[in-house]
């Protein structure tokens, strides 16, 4: 039997999608009557679809605005890397303890060298996808449910500060990056979780950040 999807989920996956792929800039506002419209739903429907997306982190709600796509900043940035670092280093050394598989973690780098050679190229959505997967691998190999839903909780917002740094980054080279950290964090101790401090602090959070003084920069060109 088909599992029929609540109308709400349904909007909420769409518009999930398309912020995903960096279809919706920083300061877009939903408003209610566009998504009525599109969508053929009520109010109602769409006000509960916007809290799912609020709820995960894709947008905010702002007062005398409604939801709208949040801006990038470093309080947000260090807010949510700070996060992951939390939980990643911590799954990580509970796994090393426990001589957990890392085999799952392998698996996804073996997934992004594929999409790095597939023709048609991946969108970012899809890179993004087996990028995120890869770090819950590494979450998840400590064998503790509550970490993983801890993890879950943060995936899509991780996923969409990631659009900010779409230009600096291709399928190939996001292969070759976790490629090299697989093999560092096989080898166990400090060698792995300086390695993944390292993922997270430079090729993250310090990538995010030169976008965002990039983006500064503009609109001080631009005299915005």
């Amino acid at each position: 039997m088909d599992t029929v999807i609540a109308a709400p989920e349904r909007i909420a996956a769409a518009v999930r999608g398309e912020l995903l792929d960096g279809v919706h800039p920083v300061g877009t506002r939903f408003r209610e009557e566009e998504l009525v419209a599109r969508f053929g739903v009520g109010r109602h429907t769409v006000r509960s679809a916007l809290r799912l997306l609020v709820d995960r982190g894709l947008l905010v709600h702002e007062r005398h605005r409604g939801a709208v796509v949040a801006p990038l900043s470093q309080a947000r940035i260090d807010e949510i890397f700070d996060y992951r670092k939390v939980l990643e280093l911590g799954a990580l050394r509970m796994a090393l303890a426990a001589g957990a598989d890392l085999g799952p973690v392998l698996a996804e780098v073996d997934h992004l060298e594929a999409l790095a050679t597939r023709t048609p190229a991946p969108t970012w959505r899809e890179l993004t996808r087996v990028h995120s997967a890869f770090h819950r691998a590494i979450v998840a190999a400590a064998g503790n449910r509550h970490l993983l839903d801890s993890y879950r909780r943060c995936e899509d917002e991780v996923r969409l500060l990631l659009t900010f740094v779409r230009p600096d980054f291709d399928a190939a080279g996001l292969a070759a990056v976790h490629r090299a950290l697989a093999g560092q964090l096989q080898q166990g101790g400090d060698t792995a979780t300086d390695a993944l401090t390292y993922d997270i602090d430079h090729a993250g959070r310090a990538a995010l950040l030169t976008a965002l003084h990039r983006a500064e920069e503009s609109r001080r060109l631009l005299g915005r």
